[in-house]
């Protein structure tokens, strides 16, 4: 049976993203397979494979808020904003200097959009390079700031009983955003060093962790040919984009590349208003089978063809 859809797999620690795939390649030998977000070795958490046609989606997924649960420390600075990196400050008693009620405060004023400069040790890349190649060589450029968003953070628990005082936290954000960078940037905005202890990807669109398995579960369930009953169908994770229903007719058209013109009755929607213009669409026949992914014009009502699935 040809393996097709999005594999949700629980990322474990000392493994890349880069791994992880490789790995899957060897358990079930398909090449064509992608992740859908990088994550440091360190971290754990959730990470959709799409393999075979589902790597088309890719770059929908990617697009899909990310949600997490990490652990910011108080009173330490290292130059990979966690503590896998070099230690550059150290404070004396910083519990001292902050209470959970103004750090708790302090995070809730991180909701929206704002611009954030990647770290130098990330996957970013730079006239071709990656800042962690460069930051290895005790290189550091300047970074152009990103702008990501912010959609929610909640405070889960505060414990200033240790020499650094830790808080954990759920923030749930857009593509793009690095979380060690939050945290530091949390930390400057009371006035003390602050560093990110641990981390942990929640969700990924609309795929959580009850969704994911392990390399090991993957292995055995592939030995057992069964694998293929826990991949995730692509028009589920898909469901995140404003999507249209096409008749017969339209769908027919659609997979033979064509414009497809829409009544305004049955224009897409988003969040209860109209798509904006150029706005990724879902396109799928009556019977809910994904047909392909559109740009939406709105000016001529018309849905154009990008990704088709025939």
């Amino acid at each position: 049976m040809t393996l097709e859809g999005i594999l949700p797999i629980w990322k474990p620690k000392g493994f890349t993203s880069h791994d992880v795939v490789a790995k899957v390649r060897r358990i079930i030998r398909i090449k064509r397979i992608g992740h859908t977000g990088t994550l440091d070795p360190q971290v754990t958490g959730v990470l959709p494979l799409c393999i075979g046609r589902a790597t088309r989606l890719v770059e929908y997924v990617q697009e899909m808020p990310k949600a997490y649960e990490a652990v910011l420390r108080l009173g330490l600075c290292t130059d990979t904003q966690d503590m896998s990196g070099q230690v550059l400050q150290r404070l004396k008693n910083p519990g001292g200097r902050v209470t959970p009620q103004q750090v708790t405060e302090t995070i809730a004023q991180f909701v929206g959009t704002m611009e954030q400069v990647p770290p130098m040790y990330s996957a970013v890349k730079v006239e071709g390079k990656r800042l962690y190649e460069l930051a290895r060589q005790g290189v550091e450029i300047e970074r152009k700031a990103r702008t990501v968003t912010i959609y929610s953070i909640e405070v889960l628990k505060t414990d200033w009983s240790g020499e650094f005082p830790e808080v954990r936290f759920r923030v749930k954000c857009s593509k793009g955003t690095y979380i060690r960078t939050l945290c530091a940037d949390i930390g400057a905005a009371l006035g003390i060093p602050a560093v990110m202890g641990e981390l942990v990807r929640t969700s990924s669109g609309n795929i959580g962790p009850e969704q994911c398995l392990t390399l090991e579960q993957v292995e055995e369930l592939h030995e057992r040919g069964a694998l293929s009953d826990k991949l995730i169908p692509m028009e589920h994770v898909l469901s995140c984009l404003p999507s249209v229903r096409l008749d017969d007719e339209s769908a027919r058209r659609a997979l033979s590349g064509q414009k497809i013109r829409l009544e305004p009755a049955h224009w897409p929607q988003t969040d209860n208003s109209q798509a904006d213009s150029g706005k990724p669409i879902a396109g799928f026949s009556g019977e809910g089978r994904l047909i392909g992914i559109f740009e939406w014009d709105p000016r001529r009502g018309l849905l154009l063809p990008n990704k088709i699935f025939s």
